[in-house]
């Protein structure tokens, strides 16, 4: 046998060696299962709110007329300046009025002294006809005068009464504490033509002030039936509180008191109409602001996930958890309020479920993870 034929074999049975040894190498080896973070959902009372959108409107709002005609003698006020209950804003020329009323209330002095003598007249003639000196007639005359001259004098009286009124009319005052708009007529200007009021300004009152918004009818019925649990009656509105925060804020700073709630739901839109009574000493509230408003309720138990490990598509919301194996699975929940950075569950876990937390983007339904368990700490609720 040649060397080269010896050789043959030998070579055949190095490339075998090779090819096993390329073939065990290249084995697929699969990957270690990602890491995630699990915890438990946490328990803690939870005060559910009500959270709406509302209004913000003044509690009086009047405007400011001229009741009486005249020229405009004085404006005594700034625009836009708060005053005080009673503050003088503007004068319209007392001067006729005041002399109106000074004839009126000499009118009334004439009509008493002609009482006066007539009432003298009267019972003298009730005399002389008790003594049969005087005739029935004299007496009737003398009655029917004394009643005419009572009656002229009443009719003084309401006639000064009536000037008095006007000449009060010539200076327009605040009839509460409020801030004044902008004057609309000036000084010299004739108001109050052919006896039809004009407009001189507005008041407004912005302390305390009003929030108005309205609820649906299952929170309406929600509510009644959680107010009833406390052994309240529906008419004790007052005892429910109102928190209302501007759209700049952070939280919601204001705090008052529902003062109002419609007797009937709208048929329309379903809802019932609130109302709502703060106090707003610096006027920080403005009438006509869009606010956001929440309603406390009484706290309950409630499991809470952080709002980030919750996710969303078609079906709804869902959370991944894990079962008894490591095995991923989608969980369909119903989602509450969020409190901090966490969120309320109303269905869909239990306190032993062990909710994907962190590294969400690594677990997959249905496949294996490697889990780190973590407790979650319950939120502050203010």
């Amino acid at each position: 046998m040649s060397a080269r034929s010896r050789l043959i074999p030998f070579l055949g049975i190095a490339a075998a060696a090779l090819v096993a040894g390329c073939e065990e190498s290249n084995k697929y080896v699969p990957p270690p299962p990602p890491q995630v973070i699990v915890a438990n959902p946490v328990r803690t009372n939870v005060i559910g709110y009500l959270e709406e959108t509302g209004t913000l409107a003044a509690v009086n709002s009047v405007d400011l007329v001229a009741r009486i005609p005249g020229f405009v003698t004085a404006i005594q006020y700034t625009d836009g300046a708060f005053v005080k209950k009673g503050t003088p804003l503007f004068q319209i020329e007392p001067e006729p009025y005041k002399a109106k009323l000074d004839q009126a209330i000499a009118a009334v002095d004439g009509a008493k002294a002609q009482l006066a003598n007539s009432q003298a007249e009267f019972e003298r003639q009730a005399d002389l006809v008790k003594r049969q000196v005087s005739t029935q007639a004299n007496y009737d005359k003398a009655l029917a005068q004394r009643d005419s001259d009572k009656a002229n004098l009443e009719a003084q009286e309401a006639n000064a009464e009536v000037a008095k009124i006007n000449y009060g009319y010539t200076e327009v005052s605040a009839p509460f504490d409020g801030v004044v708009s902008a004057r609309l007529v000036s000084v010299g200007e004739y108001v109050g033509a052919n006896n039809t009021p004009t407009k001189l300004a507005t008041i407004v009152q912005v302390d305390p002030i009003w929030v108005n918004f309205n609820v649906s009818e299952q929170d309406v019925q929600r509510i009644r039936a959680e107010r009833a649990k406390m052994g309240q009656t529906t008419n004790d509105v007052s005892n429910i509180p109102v928190e209302v925060g501007l759209q700049t804020d952070t939280g919601y700073p204001y705090s008052g008191h529902l003062d109002y709630a419609a007797p009937t739901v709208t048929p329309g839109t379903g809802t019932l109409a609130v109302r709502g009574i703060l106090p707003n000493p610096n006027a920080a509230l403005l009438p006509g602001y869009f606010v956001r408003v929440r309603v406390p309720g009484p706290g309950q138990e409630r499991l809470l996930v952080p709002d980030v490990a919750i996710g969303a598509d078609q079906g709804g919301r869902y959370v991944l958890v894990l079962n008894a194996d490591n095995v991923v699975e989608q969980r369909k929940i119903e989602a509450g309020q969020v409190v901090g950075t966490m969120r309320v569950i109303l269905n869909g876990l239990k306190s032993d479920d062990r909710v994907i937390v962190d590294g969400v983007l690594r677990a997959v339904p249905g496949q294996k993870v490697d889990p780190k368990l973590e407790t979650l700490k319950a939120p502050s609720q203010t």
